[in-house]
């Protein structure tokens, strides 16, 4: 069957009330390139096709949901060599763990959504 939509480009907006720690760990923590902002909604490239906003709840007409119910999947190359990276910027994760076939472990912004990098389990 063929989906009634095909995107061309995908974007999650987060609504967040702590707008400026958010944006700053997505910039200036993580390292992910800003390719829009003004003075309360700011874009980061994931992919060529993948993007992440961060909206300032206050200016925006959709409540914050405080983290809830919300977890970022990322796929990354190398789960142990990522979770270092994250570490050396000061930012905390779950040990890995290995589930469904893949490694992974897990972060939160300042708003509190979750951050899931995840690996294929390597094959021998």
């Amino acid at each position: 069957m063929k989906s009634l939509i095909e995107p061309k480009r995908t974007n999650t907006i987060l609504y967040c009330r702590n707008w400026q720690a958010t944006v700053d760990f997505y910039r200036d923590q993580l390292g992910l390139p800003v390719v829009f902002a003004n003075d309360w909604f700011v874009e980061f490239e994931l992919t060529s096709t993948s993007f992440l906003s961060i909206a300032n709840a206050a200016r925006a007409t959709i409540e914050a949901v405080h983290g809830q119910g919300i977890t970022l999947t990322w796929q990354v190359d190398d789960v142990a060599a990522s979770k270092a990276r994250l570490a050396a910027q000061g930012i905390a994760t779950t040990p890995i763990q290995h589930k469904w076939q893949a490694q992974v472990c897990y972060c939160t912004d300042p708003e509190g959504h979750r951050l899931e990098l995840w690996a294929p389990e390597p094959t021998n």
